[in-house]
């Protein structure tokens, strides 16, 4: 499908409900889409949890000091990419 919104005053009556038409039908297939990547989303943090979850009642360190250090990076705007704005 063309990006490119069109001149609607040159649309006919059928030209217009046939283009209300596609864009519903396209929308549709997105919508579906969407949903599917959400339900798969939802499924991978459920693992992530479960295994969290796991390595904590097996006593495993589940934030390691590598993970603090990285977030602090962050946090500061350190963490590659375009330093943070100066707060002068």
């Amino acid at each position: 499908m063309d990006d490119t919104f069109p001149d609607l005053g040159s649309l006919t009556d059928v030209e217009l409900k046939d283009l209300i038409q596609q864009l519903s039908a396209e929308e549709v297939g997105i919508s579906y889409r969407r949903r599917l990547l959400h339900g798969k989303i939802d499924i991978l943090r459920a693992e992530l949890v479960s295994r969290l979850r796991r390595k904590h009642d097996g006593g495993e360190e589940i934030i390691s000091g590598d993970d603090v250090a990285r977030l602090t990076e962050i946090l500061a705007g350190r963490a590659g990419g375009d330093p943070a704005p100066d707060a002068n």
